[in-house]
């Protein structure tokens, strides 16, 4: 007989894969072995505390990035037998990266209220369906200005990562997988059972979804974990530059904490920052592309290219076109 949602809650902890095409393998074993570690206290591999399937329209084997196969476990059961259905994404350029009957039980899923967690690309899956439009998405700093070109009014944030936001999840991917799997374990299993988990993968201890993503912002040093965040945030909207009170917002401060923040440990202002992550920026711009100047000034929030350029050489020492000419 099968388990009813309400039935499923009172049970093990139990999670459907969906596995796209090009899936990133690290990602998906991650998630997966923190279930299997938590889901006894022998740690042998039984299902005892959780349980899970890799669903699939067929059992035909679906290739991960780097050739690895993986094979479905389960044909497409009522979403209601899961607490989670998580969906595993990886290359970008592939043509589809599920099938139609996927697609199909996504939206069912959706539909009865199963949550549903996007690992690594899986959130373009999700929001390619029209899943994540209302929902805060988490990416990969590396993937941040795909998602924004491909989903214009969809929530995005590239500095937390993982996030769950009512029925829908999403996770950066690598090694962030873990710690995801390892909330949903303490969630719905307990402390000791990820701690066991953790243990045994030989993770010091689970990051949260406050946790900033590994990534150092542009060539500018900071310490604090949120000022790590502002920066990446400012990172990632040069063009369209965000308000210092938004900026402390974002982070849990007002716009006095953080001014005295940035000045404390950087010596400068928020809005003196931002413009430095701007111009270093533009300075990637004009050592690696042949995009002419006016384009990157825009490109990097700036209207006139003469104002651009004359900061440009304040504070590096040399015009854009003389930084050019000296690297050809």
């Amino acid at each position: 007989m099968k388990t009813t949602k309400s039935e499923a809650n009172h049970g093990p902890l139990k999670v459907g894969f969906i596995l796209a095409r090009s899936f990133t393998l690290s990602a998906f074993a991650l998630f997966v072995d923190t279930l299997r570690l938590a889901s006894d206290e022998t740690d042998k591999s039984g299902r005892v505390l959780a349980d899970w399937q890799v669903l699939g329209s067929t059992r035909h084997l679906i290739a991960s990035s780097c050739g690895v196969q993986i094979a479905p476990t389960s044909d497409f059961v009522d979403p209601n037998e899961f607490h989670y259905i998580v969906v595993v994404g990886g290359l970008l350029n592939s043509d589809a990266a599920i099938d139609n009957q996927t697609s199909d039980y996504l939206k069912k899923a959706a539909a009865q209220k199963v949550p549903l967690i996007g690992v690594c690309t899986g959130t373009f899956i999700l929001a390619q369906l029209g899943l994540m439009k209302s929902h805060q998405t988490c990416v990969s700093w590396l993937h941040y200005q795909t998602y924004r070109d491909r989903f214009p009014d969809n929530p995005v944030r590239s500095d937390r990562l993982f996030n769950l936001d009512r029925n829908r999840g999403s996770c950066a991917g690598g090694s962030s997988a873990a710690d995801m799997a390892a909330f949903l374990v303490r969630r719905h299993i307990s402390r000791d059972a990820e701690r066991n988990a953790l243990e045994v993968l030989q993770i010091v201890r689970a990051r949260s979804g406050l946790d900033i993503q590994p990534r150092k912002p542009l060539a500018i040093e900071c310490q604090d974990p949120r000022l790590k965040a502002v920066l990446i945030t400012m990172e990632s909207h040069i063009e369209d530059v965000i308000p210092t009170e938004e900026l402390a917002a974002f982070v849990g401060l007002s716009r006095r904490q953080l001014e005295r923040l940035f000045m404390e440990e950087m010596k400068a202002s928020p809005g003196t920052i931002y413009t430095r992550v701007r111009m270093e920026r533009a300075k990637q711009l004009v050592l690696q592309t042949q995009a002419p100047l006016i384009e990157i000034a825009l490109e990097v929030g700036f209207d006139s290219a003469s104002h651009f350029a004359r900061l440009f050489r304040r504070l590096f020492g040399q015009s854009p076109t003389e930084l050019r000419r000296a690297q050809a």
